[in-house]
């Protein structure tokens, strides 16, 4: 969310109101900002809207708690929180708005190369090609770059360094997580078969 909007007009602390209502005005104003966003909105924004005693999480919580029996949530990923339709009323958005799941299409390799960048990060296109022996395309990385599950991570200062890859915020949207330390550990994902033993 812009930051650099003036926001002085705002009363936060509505001392004018009675406490219940104080607290459902701020949860409505929470609802609000989660409502107009596209992306995960930290504490910190929702923080600037609420007064100063107010505790985000207890009115996040109240929130969700009044969502109950709707057909969304509030979710906390990527470091934040967001809305999102609940898992349940998947098949009836498809059916209705012939929307196909972001990450439906994603082959099994896809996935593979995404697990590598989330797991090994920063990593270059010849670390991947380490862990897969093989080259990766461009055209596969791209794609990924494409959909925002990678971006361009950090470059040695050296002249002529190999560009690096990391996982994005919307990664971590997509596959429901807070943070990469929420992802299975590795140990696990060798367990399962997904991912070769070292």
């Amino acid at each position: 969310m812009a930051k650099d909007r003036s926001d002085s007009e705002l009363d936060r602390e509505l001392l004018d109101l009675p406490g219940e209502l104080r607290w459902r005005e701020w949860m409505r104003r929470i609802e609000a900002v989660l409502f107009a966003s596209a992306s995960p909105v930290p504490r910190d924004d929702l923080a600037r809207v609420v007064g100063q005693g107010a505790s985000v999480d207890l009115l996040v919580e109240d929130l969700a708690a009044d969502l109950e029996g709707r057909a969304f949530e509030i979710a906390q990923v990527a470091g934040g929180w967001m809305f999102r339709t609940r898992a349940i009323y998947a098949p009836a958005i498809r059916a209705a708005a012939d929307i196909v799941d972001q990450l439906l299409d994603l082959s099994e390799f896809d996935v593979a190369v995404l697990a590598a960048i989330a797991y090994h990060q920063p990593i270059t296109r010849d670390g991947l090609k380490d862990i897969f022996g093989k080259e990766i395309s461009r055209d596969r990385i791209g794609r990924l770059h494409a959909r925002d599950l990678i971006g361009t991570g950090p470059r040695s200062p050296r002249r002529g360094a190999p560009y690096t890859f990391v996982t994005t915020e919307q990664f971590l949207v997509a596959f429901d997580l807070d943070t990469l330390a929420d992802l299975p550990e590795r140990e696990h994902l060798e367990d399962a078969g997904l991912v070769g033993g070292s």
